[in-house]
């Protein structure tokens, strides 16, 4: 009788789960819907950045999120380090591995967490529409300066 149950055994752990191995398939399309929205980064109350989800109802291009953001009233909590400008047209050109800004804005505009609120607010669009994390971001400014020249990441968005 034990080697009845142990041939069984065997028999049963030989056979598996029934499960057949099969080709690779394809997955299909990512699934895709509408965004909630653009996330800008605003300064906090504490001088940190921080993401605001701006309810749109679509995740939109760079230069959008930068127009909203330059145009984010002063005096607000969150607030923008960026000066006032009637302004808001940024124009962008990728090119391999960097976006670059054109702005409406001088250097003396804009305080350095200022600069990296337009860098965060245009690699978040960037790395949500699906672009790479570890691109970098030259922000060129009116009038020419060695600030121009910088290839800039987001210190809350890291690549992976």
């Amino acid at each position: 009788m034990k080697r009845i149950w142990a041939a069984a055994v065997a028999v049963f752990l030989l056979a598996g789960c029934g499960v057949q191995p099969s080709e690779v398939t394809d997955g299909g399309e990512a699934p895709t819907g509408v965004a909630p929205g653009m996330t800008l980064y605003l300064v906090d109350a504490h001088e940190q950045l921080r993401p605001d989800l701006r309810r749109t109802g679509h995740l939109g291009s760079i230069s959008e999120a930068l127009a909203l953001l330059l145009s984010v009233p002063g005096g607000s909590d969150p607030h923008t380090e960026i000066a006032p400008t009637p302004v808001t047209r940024v124009y962008v050109t990728p090119t391999t591995g960097v976006l670059q800004l054109a702005v409406p804005l001088t250097i003396h505009d804009v305080t350095p967490l200022g600069i990296d609120q337009i860098v965060c607010t245009a690699l978040g669009v960037h790395v949500q529409a699906g672009g790479d994390r570890s691109t970098k971001v030259q922000v060129r400014f009116v009038q020419p300066t060695p600030e121009s020249d910088k290839a800039r990441t987001c210190p809350l968005i890291t690549a992976r």
